[in-house]
């Protein structure tokens, strides 16, 4: 059941900040235990310095937490939020940019179709190949059709197919690289071999040679990774190439019959369709699926910019189809397009769960993944409701992106402190803070912006648990000792002790809202102690509250996946645009199993 939308009723526990006072202030403390939120509104004259209707900034800073020099953390803290308040109110004084310049972007076309001779003209690297540009990238059903004849040059017939980011010579990534080798390699037999390369570097290469993938081996969308074909490729004989045309003509069989040669042959034409899965790639030749490559972390459909066919090959045709009409880059500065995202204004009762997704000013791109995957449960919830919290980044263009999109969906809360990973803890501070001022709840969870979240599967989780117990429900880590040495050392200065507190792993955890509440008074009275990691941190604040007369139930469940995904999953951690929303359609399919996470 959707939430219903309550027209213009803020919460009393937000403050209305007139646009002008906001500016003059100097910083964002609001030392009131009832307030949490600077709510920005603008009327939006013409002077206005920037166009905002709601922007909410949480009241947490240093001071509020009683942050002093004492402690390497804290003082690093009381920095980042001084830092952060002053390329905040920078970015808020600043003039709106002309409206020339926020809309109307062109918008990218849903098809391309391009002859070889053109596709020649514009230089592909050699052979009878190009470049076509697709500045929107790809998306989920996308497909591109390349209808060529592969050439012999010497000893050597070879061709490739790429998908590349922006960039020149090593510097663009290949995010996705297709290889046939009609005369073998140093196998000594034909082979297509498919593989990723980023920052100069290849990563393990997928090579088919002939035989079917494994029974027990992973598919890609439920189809194989190789298919099984026959033929040498050394025999150019015409007796070979008759089989391999009989197979070509329906009806034509003899006691020759080869069931699947190898796919391509010397100046013999072709159709080629790369199409875009939930789980990977997928390419055919004229009709029959030959193989499949799964998607790799790091590189997302929208990246894929430059089609490039370069080698031994002459090329006919290529049609690009079902292609985005938008890239994120554009989207980002043309929010109209994405109304259906936003989120609906607080329900003025009866929500049970609070979700608080830390993610960061850059990552415009996986908030969308999210917002257009789990999200949505969320939106047409009436007892949930999920923010994500961000803070200030050092580039006064990120915030600027951020504001604005702040602005639009209404589901981001900006901590005014310059962003780093040893800070991370103020966001979780903050959630507790915003679950217990501004949206009481029964219930608060944490995850990441790389996170997906079962709603409905986590609600019944939490209901097992007797109502009005205080729990804290996650992965549960005990007798964990911090590492004194490597990259992820802990000195005996900030952690002086052997052991951390029992702790549930920070890709998702769930808290009642006694234990939230608790973090937040204590913040208040400045007697909150700040650890690095920010899971740590919450164990500690939880032993806390445990040992003061609080009984809390330690809750485990491996569901709470903390190193990518696990089928019937609750949350499932480190997961890509591209596989957040193979889960969302998955489970939109009544199926909660994972994709492939690479």
């Amino acid at each position: 059941m959707r939430r219903p939308r309550r027209g213009g009723g803020l919460r009393p526990l937000l403050l209305l900040f007139p646009f002008a006072v906001l500016l003059s202030v100097a910083t964002f403390s609001l030392h009131s235990p009832d307030r949490l939120l600077v709510t920005i509104t603008a009327r939006r004259p013409a002077s206005s310095p920037r166009h905002l209707h709601r922007l909410a900034v949480s009241s947490l800073e240093a001071r509020a937490l009683g942050l002093g020099d004492a402690l390497p953390l804290h003082a690093d803290a009381a920095r980042a939020f001084r830092s952060g308040g002053r390329l905040l109110r920078d970015v808020l004084s600043s003039p709106a940019p002309p409206p020339s310049a926020a809309a109307g972007a062109t918008r990218c076309p849903p098809s391309v179709v391009v002859s070889g001779a053109r596709l020649r003209g514009t230089g592909g690297g050699g052979g009878g190949g190009g470049v076509l540009s697709l500045p929107c990238g790809l998306a989920l059903g996308s497909h591109v059709t390349v209808v060529g004849s592969p050439r012999r040059r010497g000893d050597v017939a070879r061709f490739a197919v790429e998908l590349r980011g922006e960039g020149d010579g090593d510097v663009a990534p290949r995010i996705l690289h297709f290889n046939p080798r009609l005369r073998g390699d140093w196998s000594g037999r034909p082979v297509i071999e498919q593989n990723t390369r980023f920052r100069g570097q290849w990563g393990p290469a997928l090579r088919c040679e002939g035989r079917r993938s494994r029974p027990d081996e992973e598919t890609v969308d439920g189809l194989v990774k190789c298919e099984k074909w026959s033929g040498n490729i050394g025999d150019t004989s015409e007796e070979l190439k008759r089989l391999w045309l009989q197979n070509r003509i329906a009806g034509q069989r003899s006691r020759n019959w080869i069931h699947w040669p190898y796919p391509f042959m010397e100046d013999e034409l072709f159709v080629l369709t790369l199409s875009t899965g939930l789980e990977g790639y997928h390419f055919h030749v004229d009709g029959k699926h030959v193989t499949s490559f799964p998607y790799r972390v790091g590189f997302v459909l929208e990246d894929a910019t430059i089609l490039s066919v370069i080698g031994d090959i002459d090329v006919q045709s290529v049609v690009a189809g079902s292609l985005p009409t938008a890239h994120p880059s554009i989207v980002q500065r043309n929010l109209e397009l994405l109304t259906e995202l936003k989120a609906p204004p607080l329900a003025e009762e009866n929500v049970e769960l609070f979700i608080g997704i830390l993610s960061a000013g850059s990552h415009f791109t996986e908030r969308m993944a999210a917002r257009r995957s789990w999200m949505s449960s969320v939106r047409n919830s009436s007892s949930a409701v999920a923010r994500f919290f961000v803070a200030v980044n050092g580039r006064r263009e990120v915030n600027e992106d951020l504001l604005r999109e702040a602005d639009f969906f209404g589901d981001i809360v900006i901590v005014p402190f310059v962003d780093s990973y040893d800070l991370v803890v103020l966001k979780t501070i903050a959630i507790c803070d915003y679950a217990a001022r501004v949206v009481p709840v029964k219930y608060v969870m944490k995850c990441d912006d790389d996170t997906f979240v079962r709603l409905d599967s986590v609600m019944a989780e939490v209901k097992k648990i007797s109502d009005g117990k205080s729990f804290y429900l996650g992965n549960m880590n005990y007798f964990h000792r911090p590492l004194r040495e490597g990259k992820w050392a802990v000195s005996y200065e900030e952690w002086p002790i052997e052991e951390y507190p029992p702790y549930a792993d920070g890709a998702g955890y769930i808290v009642s809202s006694d234990i939230a509440n608790f973090v937040a008074s204590e913040m208040e009275k400045g007697r909150l102690n700040l650890f690095k990691m920010e899971d740590v941190s919450m164990g500690m604040w939880v032993g806390r509250f445990n040992s003061s007369g609080n009984a809390v139930a330690y809750v485990h469940s491996p569901r709470l996946c903390q190193s990518g995904c696990t089928d019937d999953y609750l949350t499932a951690h480190y997961q890509s645009p591209p596989q957040m929303v193979c889960l969302w359609e998955k489970l939109r399919q009544g199926r909660p199993q994972c994709c492939n996470a690479r």
